[in-house]
């Protein structure tokens, strides 16, 4: 088993900054990919970035390119992601995943519960 636990949410003025974290534990070892992911009200959960543990490769949704960037921590098990000019669009709560499959695409087998981020205009 793998627990995630997801930090760094909070509210942020359009054009301004976030890093959200991710602390894996349990059986990272496993761990191949790790992803974050978020849903806004009314809406279905979307794909946002992804990082192969190992080879540190970074994927990202279009919604985020240019903006957002994810990164790793190895010897810490974590995870960030790094958000700049953020935009009222890109509230939601987010979370982190991992996947015992080298694919962006999952399955991502272990969630985090989800950490909110509010970016008012």
């Amino acid at each position: 088993q793998v627990q995630l636990g997801e930090s760094g949410g909070g509210l942020v003025q359009a054009g301004g900054s976030l890093r959200l974290s991710c602390v894996a534990s349990g059986r990272v070892f496993s761990i191949y990919t790790m992803g974050w992911f978020r849903q806004a009200p009314g809406k279905e959960r979307e794909f946002v970035a992804a990082i192969y543990w190992s080879r540190g490769s970074r994927y990202y949704a279009d919604s985020g390119k240019g903006r957002f960037a994810i990164s790793r921590d190895s010897a810490k098990s974590t995870v960030y992601l790094q958000m700049n000019s953020l935009k009222p669009e890109d509230t939601a709560v987010y979370y982190c995943a991992a996947s015992t499959q080298m694919s962006t695409m999952g399955p991502y087998e272990y969630w985090g519960q989800g950490t909110q981020v509010t970016v008012s205009s």
